[in-house]
């Protein structure tokens, strides 16, 4: 028996299940991009899969929609994989341990890919029924979504008829999401040397935050690792002598970091672990019950003898994890209380020679969004540091005259029996790219409620999934 039997919408929460047995992080998508075309091949449906294993199926519309305009039904098959400290979890090969718990579907030890699993699993759904209205159906499945929406990128829009794109990519059921911010990767690798010392070798690792999506959650300040460990090596390198060995923080440029491991050479380690006490103490009472359980652990040899940073590049090194920007940087002057612009230091990780940087910058004013590479670039020229961009992708325009929102309206109000809040969300959506390579299409996004997306502590709302089903009927019965 599967582990999400019974479940209702029953036909999206199967294929769900079926999406999660089949490994799809990001640049690792032909298995899943290969299911999806045989799934179409066996339904004897129109499909075509590019070199990168994007996926475009078209179904014909039902009767009486035969000639209606197609409408393009639109998410992602890759997803974020994050796993506990402890978890064996290997993302190329295993499925997802999947089971329900107070209402969601969540996933064990791992993210859950219900970021875009359920989009993938809509469309299927539909493309598999028989009894419900709709138009001509063009199903577009990208990959490489969650870094630098690459799929998107490359893609051919040119077989796509319909102007109307529904995308299932956002995580707030009340909400219609009608523009997003555009985004870039900065990179900066900062040289090092190093030095033979002696002395007591510190494992440092912070630990315990609850990480998140570093758009949809940047508002929300939680802590980030990388941050927090340039504040507690500032903080011990002012009061004591301390050399940097190594350090790792963070997987995803998009994925707020959770932990960081950092390694130091000292000569004084019971002054050491005051210090980092004293620091953990004095984050609890800043957080509060925003980040119940951040912790720090420590792992002590001594007389140990390492290769560690010169003092000079120690010292560099903090300076600039201590220092550089991150989380929101500017509000929305129109739509206030939106976030318009923010960086995440996504990334730190070192090797024997240099230190490496990934942060993800996101505006929704291009303007802004050319400023803060500004500044990266001052950062990276005064360090001395080799950088670079990447990835960059525009924003989605907010469309006034839509033909499609206003049928997406109305299809809430049928179901909830009240209006949508239509907002623009500062994270990156496809929307803005496959608008750019085809300007008159007329876009929304929506979807069921998730929450911790882009974490292990990812969930999917089995309610709200059932809600959002039944407004993407009500959706398509509208469209004749």
């Amino acid at each position: 028996m599967s582990i999400l039997d019974g479940l209702k919408p029953q036909e999206v929460f199967h294929y769900f299940e079926e999406l999660s047995q089949i490994p799809r992080g990001t640049f690792n998508t032909k298995a899943v991009s290969d299911y999806c075309v045989n799934f179409a091949k066996n339904k004897n449906l129109e499909v075509i899969q590019d070199n990168l294993c994007n996926v475009i199926i078209k179904k014909p519309g039902t009767p009486d929609y035969e000639n209606s305009e197609p409408v393009i039904i639109q998410g992602h098959l890759d997803m974020v994989c994050e796993k506990t400290e402890n978890s064996d979890h290997d993302f190329t090969k295993d499925p997802l341990k999947l089971y329900v718990e107070d209402g969601f579907v969540k996933a064990r030890d791992t993210t859950l890919g219900a970021d875009d699993g359920i989009a993938v699993a809509m469309a299927l759904a539909l493309l598999e029924s028989r009894d419900i209205p709709h138009p001509p159906l063009e199903i577009l499945l990208t990959v490489d979504e969650e870094v630098g929406m690459e799929g998107a990128k490359a893609i051919d829009l040119s077989p796509l008829n319909g102007k109307m794109l529904l995308n299932l990519d956002s995580e707030d059921e009340d909400t219609i999401i009608a523009g997003c911010a555009g985004g870039v990767v900065f990179h900066m690798d900062l040289p090092v040397d190093r030095v033979q010392k002696t002395g007591t070798c510190m494992e440092v690792t912070i630990c315990g935050l609850k990480g998140g999506h570093s758009g949809v959650e940047i508002d929300q300040q939680r802590g980030n690792a990388n941050k927090l460990a340039g504040r507690l090596l500032n903080r011990l390198n002012q009061d004591m002598k301390v050399s940097l060995f190594n350090i790792q923080g963070g997987s995803k440029d998009n994925v707020i970091p959770s932990v960081c491991k950092f390694t130091i050479l000292v000569q004084d380690s019971v002054e050491a672990e005051t210090i980092i006490e004293n620091m953990l103490h004095t984050w609890k009472e800043e957080f509060g019950t925003d980040e119940p359980d951040l912790d720090i652990t420590i792992k002590n040899t001594e007389n140990a003898e390492l290769s560690v940073m010169s003092d000079y590049h120690t010292h560099k090194a903090i300076f600039f994890l201590n220092n550089c920007p991150n989380g929101v940087d500017g509000f929305s002057r129109s739509l206030k209380g939106l976030v318009e612009t923010s960086d995440n230091l996504g990334i730190v990780f070192s090797e024997e020679s240099k230190i490496s940087f990934d942060f993800l910058i996101r505006s929704s004013v291009s303007s802004k969004l050319g400023e803060m590479k500004e500044r990266f670039l001052s950062w990276a020229k005064f360090l001395g540091g080799t950088y670079g961009f990447s990835g960059e992708y525009p924003a989605w325009m907010y469309k006034k005259d839509s033909k499609i929102r206003p049928i997406v309206v109305e299809a809430f109000e049928a179901v909830y029996g009240k209006k949508p809040e239509i907002a623009t969300i500062h994270a990156g959506l496809e929307c803005g790219l496959l608008t750019g390579k085809k300007p008159d299409l007329d876009c929304v996004s929506f979807g069921p409620r998730m929450y911790d997306v882009h974490s292990v502590s990812e969930r999917l709302d089995i309610d709200s999934t059932g809600r959002m089903w039944n407004i993407l009927k009500e959706i398509l019965k509208k469209c004749k």
